[in-house]
C-alpha cells in the first residue's frame, strides 16, 4: 500500500442515529380488572453515535470502509408500564486530534483531544411517552401515546489534525524526511524530488532517561499554499496543533533568510495564530559547510530565533537539536 493510502486524514461517512421507540397505548386488563386505567410504557431511546479518543490510533485508516454508520432504534413501549429497551449505541474510536464536521455546512460538531474521551456526536431520538402520562381527571382513558422522535442523519466528515509536539516545516527536499528517519523509528519514503511527503509522517524521538516526544514531518509547503495552490489547505492544517515548529532550511539554499521568510509568510497567511508558537531553525545538510560558512549563514538568520547546524548523514548536531527541542517543550509558561 502506498504511503499516501497509509495515512488517511480525512474520511466521509453517512451517519444515522437510532429512532426513538413509540410509547404504548395500552390499558390494564387482568382477571380482576376488566377496564383498568392506562398503563402504556414509554418507548426506548434510539442509539447514539459516539466518538471516543484512542491514543493507540494514529490515522483514520480503520474507518476507510466504514461508510454507513446506522445506530439501532429504541424498542416500543408495552403494557404494564414497561419501557422499551434503548437502541444500542455505536462507538467510533478515533485518534486524538480528530474533528467531526457536518459535510453540508462544514460546521465543527465535535473534537476529540484526550484518550478515552467520549462525545455523543449524533443523539438518538427520544422515546415516545406511553398513554399513562396523558391521564387527567377529565380524561381517565387517554387513547393518545407519543411516537418516538426520529434519529439524526446526514453525511459527515472526520478530519485528523496531527497531535505532535514538534512539527517540521520546510520546502520540499529540505531534508525533513531524512532527519525524521534518523532521529525516530519512523521509516518515511525518501527521494530527492519535490512533494515526496504527501501526508504527515509521525515518529517518536527517544530522549534522555527514557523520555520521548512526538515529531511530525509535515508536507512540504510551497509559496502560495495558503491560497490553496500546490498541496494547499488540506496539509497546512496539520501544523495547527504542534507545540513547537522546527524550520528545516538546507545549507545549500540560495538565501536562507528569504526561505525562512517565505515559510513564515505561508503560516501567517494560513493562520496568524501559528506565529505565537515557539520556533527553532535547523540548517540541514551542514556536513558541506566549514566554520566560516556557518558564521556567514548565522548572520543571515533572525537574531530572536535559536538556530542549529545539523547533518542527518553524519548525525552532527542531532543531540543538541533534541536538547533544544526538549527545553522548548518543557519550559514553564
Amino acid at each position: 500500500m502506498s504511503e499516501k493510502n497509509n495515512f488517511i486524514d480525512q474520511i466521509k461517512i453517512f451517519c444515522r442515529s437510532g429512532h426513538g421507540g413509540a410509547g404504548a397505548r395500552h390499558f390494564m386488563r387482568n382477571k380482576l380488572t376488566a377496564k383498568g386505567g392506562p398503563d402504556g410504557g414509554d418507548g426506548g431511546r434510539g442509539g447514539h453515535i459516539i466518538l471516543k479518543g484512542n491514543t493507540q490510533l494514529w490515522t483514520l485508516l480503520h474507518l476507510r470502509y466504514f461508510k454507513n454508520v446506522l445506530a439501532k432504534s429504541g424498542e416500543n413501549g408495552s403494557g404494564s408500564n414497561c419501557t422499551g429497551k434503548d437502541g444500542e449505541d455505536i462507538i467510533i474510536e478515533v485518534p486524538l486530534g480528530t474533528i467531526a464536521r457536518d459535510e453540508e455546512t462544514g460546521n465543527i460538531e465535535a473534537e476529540i483531544l484526550e484518550d478515552k474521551q467520549e462525545i455523543i456526536w449524533l443523539k438518538g431520538g427520544r422515546g415516545g411517552l406511553g398513554n399513562q402520562h396523558f391521564a387527567t381527571p377529565t380524561n381517565q382513558v387517554p387513547e393518545h401515546a407519543q411516537p418516538g422522535e426520529e434519529g439524526i442523519e446526514g453525511w459527515k466528515q472526520l478530519e485528523l489534525k496531527v497531535l505532535a509536539d514538534v512539527g517540521l516545516v520546510g520546502f520540499p527536499n529540505a531534508g525533513k524526511s531524512t532527519l525524521l528517519s534518523v532521529i525516530t523509528a519512523a521509516k518515511p519514503k525518501i527521494a530527492n524530488y519535490a512533494f515526496t511527503t504527501l501526508t504527515p509522517q509521525l515518529g517518536i524521538v527517544a530522549y534522555r532517561d527514557d523520555k520521548s516526544f512526538c515529531i511530525a514531518d509535515l508536507p512540504g509547503i510551497i509559496e502560495g499554499a495558503a491560497e490553496g495552490k500546490g498541496l494547499g489547505h488540506r496539509f497546512l492544517r496539520h501544523i495547527e496543533r504542534n507545540s513547537c515548529l522546527l524550520f528545516v532550511i538546507p545549507a545549500d539554499s540560495e538565501n536562507h533568510q528569504k526561505e525562512f521568510d517565505i515559510l513564515l509568510n505561508e503560516l501567517k497567511e494560513y493562520n496568524p495564530e501559528l506565529l505565537h508558537k515557539d520556533f527553532l531553525i535547523a540548517i540541514s545538510k551542514s556536513d558541506m559547510l566549514d566554520e566560516e560558512l556557518q558564521k556567514e549563514i548565522s548572520k543571515e538568520l533572525p537574531k530572536n530565533i535559536p538556530h542549529l547546524f545539523i547533518s542527518s548523514i553524519t548525525q552532527t548536531g542531532l543531540t543538541e537539536l533534541k536538547d533544544a527541542i526538549w527545553t522548548i517543550l518543557n519550559k514553564t509558561v
